[in-house]
């Protein structure tokens, strides 16, 4: 009885530790501390590239509209082919496929090198190589979320998600910073060396994770369409994953096309040069790091639906207020905050879905997501149309003003968003699909 007594006053007296922050939980697990920086170089080849691209094509044409259709060839197979992607993520080892299309990205730059060295690259090869590896993403897209919970579970997923964004968007920031400074000092091909070293350094990261065995099933013109039905059945039963991918589309579509009239508005309207305009096509991306670490740094998130409807809402508002801005200052501190709107739309949006989808549908399910993604090429012939006729901010006005709306519809008419996501058993996960409580 003493010896209890002291024992119990002397943890009295102990100091106890302030609670860790969970901002970088999901680095305990070495898959991940691999994963991370296979992703980073990943994203990061992807916007050197897209930057690249687009200054060769301009060099050549001096066509804003040949410039504008790299982004168009670049994204199109989102659109095209997002879905079977998600299929041959629950259907084939998630890894080798990462690997594979991860190659195939590599070889096209490669031969991109060629031609740029031969002297035969013309500004239509652009869209080819654009549009090669656009394929792969969209391959790839679903399958490099949904291997999050085999790598790590699902009780860290929402960090690892987080964490995840917050190298995407630092990708986006330094992508074509680092483009920039090496068409300047050597030039596009010199660029085109380094998208290879990255790619290289981000198969050699993937190469060394170690993938759960998991089951793999052959693939068939047959089985691919029953399985692309299912996929598109199960969404549509599923009214938050529905809500989300409803969101994904609004999004792409109303929102996310500005990011094409930020050259315009900074010349004609705020009156400042490339490198301040550089700076202001950045600030989003600022944000969105600022708030996908705050996300990250939330240890027993519940409410994923809330964070994903109110931050898509906060960047629409945000958006429309750019457009309405005269002082370039201000409209850096706008943008920024965009920027953390969409932070929780981004790292949110694939959160909840692999959270929500059985385990053998998640693939499915986040190509459904890649689809809704391809809803940008369209946004953005949209609003280069209305800015032809009326002006660049007229045309985000008007978008964003529908954006909001709709993505306000759906959340009033599919409250179960709004929700909380009730985790189910690992054990359970193949039998029963997490139950969904409206905290309304």
């Amino acid at each position: 009885m003493h010896d209890e007594i002291f024992m119990s006053y002397r943890s009295l007296l102990r100091p106890h530790p302030p609670s860790m922050p969970h901002t970088f939980d999901a680095f305990r697990h070495r898959s991940f501390r691999l994963l991370w920086p296979a992703n980073f170089f990943g994203y990061i080849s992807r916007w050197m590239q897209m930057t690249l691209l687009v200054w060769f094509v301009l060099e050549i044409t001096d066509s804003p509209f040949y410039v504008a259709l790299v982004g168009f060839f670049g994204m199109a197979p989102l659109l095209l082919f997002g879905a079977f992607g998600g299929v041959l993520a629950d259907r084939l080892n998630k890894l080798k496929l990462l690997l594979t299309t991860q190659v195939i990205n590599l070889l096209a730059s490669v031969g991109m090198i060629a031609l740029l060295l031969s002297g035969h690259a013309e500004f239509w090869h652009a869209y080819v190589m654009v549009f090669i590896t656009g394929l792969g993403w969209a391959f790839d897209m679903p399958a490099r979320r949904s291997i999050l919970p085999d790598l790590i579970g699902r009780e860290g997923l929402t960090n690892a998600m987080a964490l995840d964004s917050v190298g995407m968007h630092s990708s986006r920031m330094l992508g074509p910073t680092v483009a920039g400074a090496l068409i300047a000092v050597v030039d596009v091909t010199g660029g085109f060396v380094a998208v290879c070293a990255c790619m290289v350094i981000a198969i050699g990261f993937l190469a060394a994770v170690n993938m759960p065995p998991g089951r793999e099933a052959a693939i068939t013109s047959a089985n691919i369409f029953k399985n692309l039905a299912e996929g598109f059945a199960y969404v549509r039963g599923d009214r938050v994953i529905l809500a989300t991918i409803l969101i994904t589309v609004f999004m792409n579509l109303l929102l996310f096309p500005y990011m094409q009239m930020v050259p315009v508005i900074s010349t004609q309207t705020l009156g400042v040069g490339p490198g301040l305009m550089g700076l202001l096509m950045g600030a989003d991306g600022l944000g969105a790091i600022m708030g996908s670490i705050t996300i990250a740094s939330i240890g027993n998130m519940k409410y994923h639906g809330r964070v994903y409807l109110y931050g898509s809402l906060a960047g629409l508002v945000m958006c429309f207020v750019f457009a309405l801005t005269q002082n370039y200052n201000v409209a850096l501190v706008v943008l920024i905050l965009l920027g953390l709107g969409t932070a929780g739309f981004g790292t949110m949006q694939a959160t909840i879905v692999v959270l929500s989808a059985k385990p053998e549908m998640r693939g499915r399910a986040l190509g459904v997501i890649s689809l809704a993604i391809g809803a940008g090429p369209i946004g953005a012939l949209i609003i280069g149309a209305i800015a032809d006729v009326a002006s660049p901010a007229t045309a985000i006005m008007i978008l964003t003003s529908i954006g909001f709306v709709t993505v306000g519809l759906v959340g009033i008419a599919m409250p179960q968003l709004r929700g909380q996501i009730v985790r189910s058993e690992p054990e359970r996960a193949e039998t029963a699909r997490p139950a969904l409580q409206s905290a309304d």
